[in-house]
């Protein structure tokens, strides 16, 4: 008998279907309130003094490039949530098992992608700060 931690996966086998369709709509709404936070950084940074920094340009760059990953990201957990719907209606030829891991990888994205924002807030309020 093995008492050492469980992998995600194995985990991940034991959720049900419906906590992981409640995790993929709760995904959904972070991703709408990240999108609200990057509007706000936009405004914060289309100012004049930001414009003429390096610095300032590369936030910019970031910030375009972070909704855009959030677009794709959405569009992931979408298509994720009809597989599922298509699974709960018992279509054939699809597989549990491959909606538990692409769920399993959907949710190591979410959280690398949590972590990386969370880094370019900071860095977004440092440089709003020395202004």
């Amino acid at each position: 008998m093995s008492t050492g931690p469980k992998s995600k996966k194995e985990i991940l086998s034991g959720e049900g279907l419906d906590a992981l369709h409640k995790e993929s709509r709760e995904w959904l709404n972070i991703i709408a309130f990240w999108k609200d936070e990057a509007r706000f950084f936009t405004d914060l940074l289309d100012k004049e003094q930001v414009k003429a920094s390096e610095y300032g340009q590369m936030l910019q760059y970031l910030d375009k490039i972070h909704e855009t990953l959030f677009d794709y990201l959405a569009e992931d957990i979408v298509a994720h949530e009809s597989l599922l719907t298509r699974l709960i209606k018992g279509e054939k030829g699809l597989s549990d098992q491959d909606f538990r891991e692409k769920h399993a990888n959907i949710r190591d994205q979410m959280d690398l992608f949590t972590k990386d924002f969370m880094e370019f807030k900071k860095m977004v309020f440092g440089y709003a700060k020395k202004l």
